[in-house]
């Protein structure tokens, strides 16, 4: 079986996140763009309450978590830990 690492960086909002799949492309020269996912905050109806995930499939684990922390954080996000 093939364990394929998924890093998951967690965005305030959807231009957050679509700004930071940009430059994961750009930076890592990825294969398969990342994937963008609203998640709505427990407890919340508002849609402005949402935060936005951008999911980067690695399959050769080469992308770097510190790196990938950095970026989030440079738009006011993190990298989920596994």
């Amino acid at each position: 079986m093939n364990d394929v690492t998924r890093h998951v960086l967690v965005l305030p909002d959807r231009d957050a996140a679509e700004d930071v799949a940009t430059e994961l492309t750009d930076l890592f020269g990825l294969a398969e763009e990342p994937q963008l996912v609203r998640d709505a905050l427990a407890g919340e109806d508002d849609a402005e309450d949402a935060q936005w995930l951008v999911v980067v499939e690695d399959p050769d684990a080469r992308l770097d978590p510190k790196a990938l922390d950095t970026l989030a954080a440079d738009h006011d996000g993190w990298l989920e830990s596994p």
